[in-house]
């Protein structure tokens, strides 16, 4: 997963860090534990520095989970094969991107910092990349709006042609000004 460069740098992929992203409580969150490891501290003194400073984090930038949320949280991740998460004992703190900027504040080693730029580099990226899908999706949206208008008007185009091709069913009758003369003969 990670391969060291030095002491204090420590290069992981992007994927490995978007894997560690989840979707809890409809936000987009990191786990304590996972933020330990990538950090390169134990957890126990990750939530020990987040402990200290609780005015640094509001309910917006950190909750944590119930033990509802966790059991559920853990069902979904075994039905997803992923087990690194199934020895969980205690609820985890989840940090919003805001809350994993200002984890920055309470951990200061060299490795944080630079990993907390990633992080947020990654969360950056993420969302401009919904963004563009978001505008594709609404551009295809606008498109079969488009086209299903002109189905119905060229089903009328040709619904007029037909009418023009077909000879008329009952006889016409003649419209127009006759001459007293013509009538008369």
């Amino acid at each position: 997963m990670t391969t060291k460069q030095n002491e204090n740098t420590i290069v992981v992929p992007d994927e490995v860090v978007m894997d560690k992203i989840y979707y809890i409580r409809k936000q987009k969150v990191m786990l304590d534990h996972d933020l330990a490891e990538l950090y390169g501290v134990e957890t126990k003194r990750l939530k020990e520095a987040v402990r200290r400073n609780t005015t640094r984090f509001p309910k917006d930038f950190m909750f944590q989970m119930s033990k509802r949320e966790l059991e559920n949280w853990k069902k979904q991740m075994a039905s997803a094969n992923n087990d690194r998460h199934g020895g969980l004992r205690y609820t985890p703190f989840c940090f919003t991107e805001q809350g994993v900027t200002m984890l920055s504040c309470v951990l200061s080693s060299e490795r944080a910092i630079s990993m907390n730029i990633r992080i947020i580099r990654i969360f950056t990226r993420m969302r401009e990349m919904m963004l563009t899908h978001k505008d594709i999706l609404l551009k295809l949206e606008q498109l079969e709006t488009k086209t299903s208008r002109h189905d119905g008007e060229i089903k009328k185009i040709f619904e007029y042609l037909k009418e023009l091709l077909s000879p008329p069913k009952e006889p016409r009758t003649l419209i127009g000004f006759n001459r007293k003369e013509e009538t008369e003969n």
